[in-house]
């Protein structure tokens, strides 16, 4: 996954100048026609959102160019980390990135954004305040994910240093009425995931 994340932030830079250009200067309609839609991809740490996520924004910028790709780890950072993991810290951290959505989608982006923001009122704000707004839940099983284990945060010894890991420390709030929920716990693979969500939601 690391090495798929690095690809997509290489090409990033790239890839919006194309879209500005193609749209601002040549005042071309992408893919036969301009549009806006939000894929709000959720779950918990480990659960397979980035995967999904960049396998989704790679086979959707191909008929769709004016697609781009957000990650709520690579927003910490563009934000500039000065937010920690308390639950009132995730929820103003959620709000960013919902109103970052609203603003790309009001400029007819595709937006693909993985996060965790598993919260009832980020949720009923995306719903009332997005249009074209797509929520997926990436569900998986507090066994697989243990198992998993991808950034250390399920094993014991993390548990003795960090005390906000979002469902274990940090409540969380499962989405009530989710669009699509994707049960990744190893049954099928990322890229059948990720083609079941273009399947879902059609030609949009």
């Amino acid at each position: 996954m690391n090495s798929l994340f690095c690809r997509y932030r290489r090409e990033r830079l790239l890839d919006w100048y194309e879209v500005v250009e193609r749209i601002c200067f040549n005042n071309e309609e992408i893919g036969g026609e301009i549009m806006g839609y939000v894929y709000w991809i959720t779950g918990l740490s480990g659960a397979g959102k980035t995967s999904i996520g960049i396998l989704l924004y790679e086979k959707m910028k191909r008929k769709y160019p004016n697609t781009v790709f957000l990650d709520g780890d690579a927003l910490r950072e563009v934000f500039g980390n000065d937010l920690g993991y308390t639950r009132e810290e995730r929820i103003k951290c959620a709000m960013r990135y919902a109103r970052l959505c609203k603003m790309l989608q009001e400029q007819e982006m595709n937006v693909i954004c993985c996060t965790i923001s598993m919260f009832d009122v980020i949720r009923s704000w995306n719903r009332e305040n997005i249009k074209n707004y797509r929520e997926i839940y990436v569900k998986v099983s507090m066994e697989v994910l243990t198992k998993r284990n991808q950034k250390g945060l399920y094993s014991n010894s993390m548990d003795l240093i960090c005390k906000d890991v979002a469902g274990i420390h940090v409540n969380v709030e499962e989405p009530k009425n989710p669009d699509m929920v994707l049960e990744n716990n190893g049954d099928v693979s990322i890229s059948e995931l990720a083609d079941s969500i273009l399947e879902r939601f059609g030609e949009q």
